[in-house]
């Protein structure tokens, strides 16, 4: 479907996300299925302004965009049956597979995996969080890093069919303090590839182009400034950060 029309064509609802912390929706724009989230639906966060996490996630999509490595489907500001919120198109993933996963810890994989950490499940069971070992997934970890992503959960990140993992749910992100909360601790100290490097640098690069100028309608220019200072933290450092701070290093829940 034309852009023009996805921004103004009716938004009708065809159903509800209940396990969704906020207000989310399914809804079809002339037969294109996609996400709806009213800001009106928005619940209220401590360390978050209010009415603003549509914002985040649009804002999330034009750095993904920049990167150039399709982390986030494509999402937009319009309006809806409840008022402005931000629209993304549905995915349909890969039934079956799980990019993040928690197994025995006799049973963690001895290749094409990530361990990152151990724990017990309700029955007081040794259980050890896992993510895959790809390329897809490395360059969402950087995402996650660029972006500030504090709720990167299990359940975030989409399976498609053709390999491609695709990251959804970016309201936590940009803050200007540090708030990175991720299951994507895998590649911790590894070097950061030359696509890797690259891709920071189309992002710092844009900041004083036409990506700093969508994003000053979208976040403060204290959060600007952070987001171009971790870019330029990341690239000196060439490397994945370590978890740092008195925050977990870890979203809660896990998935």
């Amino acid at each position: 479907m034309p852009a023009h029309r996805l921004l103004t064509a009716e938004l009708e609802l065809t159903g509800r996300i209940t396990t969704a912390s906020n207000a989310t929706f399914l809804g079809s724009i002339g037969g294109t299925t996609v996400v709806y989230k009213p800001i009106a639906g928005e619940k209220p966060l401590w360390d978050f302004p209010n009415g603003f996490l549509a914002h985040r996630e649009v804002a999330a999509y034009l750095v993904s965009e920049v990167l150039g490595w399709n982390v986030v489907p494509r999402t937009w500001l319009r309006d809806g049956p409840l008022g402005k919120g931000m629209v993304q198109l549905w995915q349909e993933t890969e039934p079956g597979q799980n990019a993040v996963d928690l197994v025995a810890t006799d049973d963690v994989p001895e290749n094409g995996w990530k361990h990152v950490l151990e724990g017990q499940d309700e029955k007081g069971r040794t259980v050890a969080l896992v993510h895959e070992d790809t390329p897809a997934l490395r360059r969402m970890a950087v995402f996650d890093v660029v972006v500030n992503n504090a709720d990167r959960k299990g359940d975030h990140i989409l399976a498609m069919t053709d390999g491609h993992r695709h990251g959804v749910d970016h309201g936590l992100t940009f803050h200007s303090d540090h708030k990175l909360r991720t299951v994507l601790w895998g590649w911790l100290g590894e070097t950061l590839t030359a696509e890797e490097r690259d891709g920071i640098e189309r992002v710092s690069e844009g900041l004083d182009g036409e990506l700093g100028e969508s994003l000053a309608e979208l976040l403060t220019a204290e959060e600007i400034t952070a987001l171009a200072a971790r870019c330029a933290r990341l690239s000196l450092a060439g490397q994945f950060p370590a978890p740092r701070g008195g925050m977990p290093a870890v979203p809660w829940p896990l998935f």
